[in-house]
């Protein structure tokens, strides 16, 4: 199916909705204790390590994640030691935990259940301390792995119809989606997912090279069959969902790039079987583009979202000063996130709630967003305890930076019952929920509008995760009942689909949720 025939996107959206989509399988199972292998392991590939320990930035976190380093015409190259940076505090491994089944390594960035199918690849010219190449980034070492050898930044140039970005890069991020990883657990949602757990990674690699004054740029517009041919990527059980450029190149790559011969190269398997979803391969192939023409006509123009004027006066954000900012530098706050567990129900303060809406919303560089701050999402929110702001629902109005009250009263209740009947958004301070107008970004997009529209949802939910622990609140990212959603919000959310939801609140302490959950 052709990307423009926008009906795919819209059977896979529709059929994979909770609670009852039509492309899930109400009886499916997942034994937790025999999940796939949480790493890709090339045989015989020597690592390359990094460098013992990153140099810290020490720029904050509300600084970093709304603010991007801008092209100057100057050549900007990272080095090896800013790249282990970058890689290790998107995807890397940052804390372990010792359960009673074993140990659980935990990732940089959050992904739904913990099962990290979201690998990363790097394509770069020669740089300080690492010869030009094609990596895989592999965290359990932590260390890069050559599969190719040589120049390949062409490769993807010519992938992406020839994107600035991608032509002038120092070097490129490449992030894949292992399928039954996640899978395995969730089905045919899992294409959600894909976007869900990238764009949380991406959030990380955005902060950390505008930590580094690095230029970085998300693209989507790309030949898929071209990206995963030079990753030599079996696109049954692996396919690549997004570039980001690192770094700008005066001189970029000459000469016609080269043809990346198959590598064939041995991998550890991540499970002793696999069960492909037929929806999620159809889903992928619908929304990929297949020729540089169809590439060409990705960039251009960006849909013109309506989105109602304020019907009450606007209550106006109230966010820290940026001399008064909270001066947690990003790879602290990194390292301390986590997705919590429990909140306590106690009120966070408005002034922390407009931190994070306004340093999270500031824009994403990315080919499918204009340079104007343009968005496909809006923020809609349940407040359930935030002083000095009336307990009620509200959608977020970006351009004057102010929450308009739809509706006052208790939603507790309607919190937990929206998130899936979990207790966790029940009794966070505020939920806050990402919707889009998918219409006019299919129109515009076709099918790959569908994982733009998730993607820009989930950047800026991992930006939320950063902002609220930032402050030293906690965060966590939950699924949600599609349809009761919106119906929730609306008529203001009327014709919007959901994307995604983050709870935001104080967390309980850690004493507690050890007795209540018997750990």
């Amino acid at each position: 199916m052709a990307n423009h025939d926008i009906k795919a996107a819209l059977h896979y959206h529709n059929g994979t909705k909770h609670p009852d989509g039509y492309l899930m399988d109400p009886w499916h199972s997942y034994d937790p204790m025999n999940h796939p292998l949480l790493f890709k392991t090339y045989l015989g590939l020597e690592p390359i390590p990094f460098p013992p320990a990153p140099s810290p930035s020490g720029v904050p976190t509300l600084s970093a994640i709304s603010r991007q380093a801008s092209a100057t015409g100057t050549d900007r190259v990272p080095d090896l030691n800013t790249l282990s940076s970058v890689l290790h505090f998107s995807a890397g491994i940052t804390k372990r935990i010792n359960y009673p089944w074993g140990e659980m390594a935990f990732r940089a960035a959050a992904c739904t259940g913990a099962l990290y199918h979201i690998e990363l690849y790097l394509v770069c010219g020669e740089l300080p301390g690492l010869e030009a190449g094609v990596y895989h980034f592999d965290p359990a070492v932590p260390a890069l792995r050559r599969l190719r050898t040589g120049d390949y930044r062409a490769t993807l140039a010519e992938a992406s119809g020839d994107e600035p970005a991608v032509a002038q890069a120092a070097a490129v991020i490449v992030y894949s989606d292992v399928i039954w990883r996640n899978s395995c657990k969730y089905q045919a949602r899992e294409y959600r997912h894909a976007f869900w757990d990238s764009g949380t990674i991406l959030a990380n690699t955005l902060a950390m090279a505008s930590a580094h004054g690095i230029p970085a740029r998300v693209v989507l517009g790309f030949v898929d069959e071209s990206v995963n041919r030079l990753l030599d990527l079996d696109a049954r059980r692996e396919v690549s969902l997004a570039l980001v450029t690192l770094g700008y190149a005066q001189e970029p790559p000459h000469g016609p790039p080269p043809t990346p011969e198959p590598l064939s190269l041995e991998t550890v398997p991540i499970s002793d079987h696999e069960v492909e979803f037929p929806a999620i391969l159809e889903m992928h192939e619908a929304s990929s583009l297949t020729d540089k023409a169809e590439v060409e006509s990705w960039r251009g123009s960006v849909p013109v979202i309506g989105f109602p004027s304020p019907t009450r006066p606007l209550v106006p954000l109230d966010p820290y000063p940026d001399d008064g900012m909270p001066p947690n530098p990003i790879e602290t706050v990194i390292v301390r996130r986590g997705s919590t567990r429990r909140f306590s129900r106690e009120a966070i303060t408005f002034r922390q709630l407009s931190t994070i809406l306004q340093r999270a919303t500031r824009g994403i560089p990315a080919d499918f967003l204009g340079p104007s701050g343009e968005t496909f999402s809006s923020l809609y929110l349940i407040v359930n305890a935030v002083d000095g702001l009336p307990s009620g629902s509200y959608v977020f109005h970006r351009d004057q930076q102010g929450l308009e009250l739809l509706e006052e009263g208790d939603f507790r209740l309607q919190s937990g019952s929206l998130g899936l009947h979990q207790a966790l958004p029940a009794d966070a301070s505020v939920d806050i929920f990402i919707l889009a107008d998918l219409d006019p970004v299919l129109e515009r997009f076709g099918n790959r509008g569908y994982r733009a529209a998730q993607l820009e949802a989930s950047i800026t939910a991992g930006k939320v995760y950063l902002a609220a622990y930032a402050q030293r609140l906690g965060a966590t990212g939950l699924t949600f009942y599609d349809d009761a959603v919106t119906q929730f919000f609306s008529p203001h959310a009327e014709d919007k689909s959901a994307m995604f939801l983050v709870a935001v609140g104080k967390r309980a302490p850690r004493q507690l949720i050890e007795v209540e959950t018997g750990r």
